[in-house]
């Protein structure tokens, strides 16, 4: 797939999964980690030199000084062999520079931890523009969904089956930014939802009760609006 030319200002689906669909994430240190390089990467200064260990142990630290973000992270999933972001581009040259930064950083922790060698992702991380706000909304949506596959397999095809179960198993998986979405601070250091906030602005109803709604309204079609932007 060639990349999109990438523009300030401008939203992108990015995502990539493990070489071979290899497990990249095998324990909770590992998702922590991956998440504090989504925060510590997204900077136009030079990340600086951390141990394995104390990275895979801690969560995104406050910020200390006044960073100049690369990227705006609106949205973002890990699952266990592949990873959704989506992403604004604010500095020229953002997404490259932190998705180099990111795939470079995490798999040479990965690396290190699990004594082996050799590229940990499919090639380059792809890219799909969202020039669209309803392209994007429903990506969104379609973000935050992935982690119902490690509960209801079929999800995509058939619809949520069970909504109740569903919805207390994404509110209790950690590894999204949808608890961030909904009101409960998981990584707010990392996510920025205004934007979506703003798509979503009503008189009558706060934003958090708005996206939870609109979360619970997906139907088995709707894979249809984003089918071209999505890792199959």
């Amino acid at each position: 797939m060639r990349k999109p030319q990438f523009e300030n200002g401008q939203f992108y689906h990015i995502y990539n999964r493990g070489v071979e669909k290899r497990q990249v994430f095998l324990d909770k240190k590992d998702y922590m980690r991956c998440i504090h390089d989504f925060f510590e990467f997204n900077d136009t200064a030079s990340a600086g030199r951390f141990s394995v260990k104390r990275l895979s142990e801690v969560e995104p630290r406050k910020v200390q000084k006044r960073r100049k973000m690369l990227v705006k992270i609106h949205c973002f999933c890990l699952m266990p062999n592949h990873y959704h972001l989506l992403l604004e581009q604010t500095q020229d040259g953002g997404i490259v520079q932190f998705m180099k930064k990111f795939g470079t950083g995490y798999t040479m922790y990965f690396n290190k931890k699990y004594d082996r060698v050799g590229p940990l992702f499919q090639g380059r991380f792809r890219a799909v523009l969202l020039d669209d706000d309803s392209y994007l909304m429903h990506l969104s949506r379609y973000i935050h969904l992935n982690p119902v596959e490690l509960v209801e397999p079929h999800w995509k095809k058939n619809g949520v089956k069970n909504w109740n179960k569903t919805n207390k198993f994404l509110e209790s998986y950690r590894w999204s930014s949808y608890l961030d979405y909904i009101g409960r601070k998981n990584y707010p250091s990392v996510i920025d939802t205004r934007f979506i906030y703003e798509l979503m602005a009503s008189d009558r109803k706060s934003p958090t009760t708005l996206y939870k709604r609109f979360v619970k309204e997906w139907m088995a079609q709707d894979v249809n609006i984003v089918g071209d932007l999505l890792l199959e």
